[in-house]
């Protein structure tokens, strides 16, 4: 994932989560390395976001 792709995420983190920089740093540490779980609606919801903003994202379950 590039530098861009990792900032798209945190934008998306922070304005669809309602957190500030540091804690959109950490749930985007998590989502990147796939340890980030939600309900799958929560979590399609946010694949769609980030897709939206030109980032590849699936929501899997585990």
């Amino acid at each position: 994932m590039t530098a861009l792709e990792r900032v798209i995420v945190m934008r998306v983190l922070r304005a669809e989560l309602g957190v500030g920089l540091t804690e959109a740093k950490a749930v985007a540490g998590q989502v990147l390395a796939g340890a980030y779980s939600g309900t799958l609606p929560e979590m399609e919801y946010l694949a769609r976001k980030l897709r939206g903003a030109g980032v590849d994202a699936i929501a899997a379950r585990s």
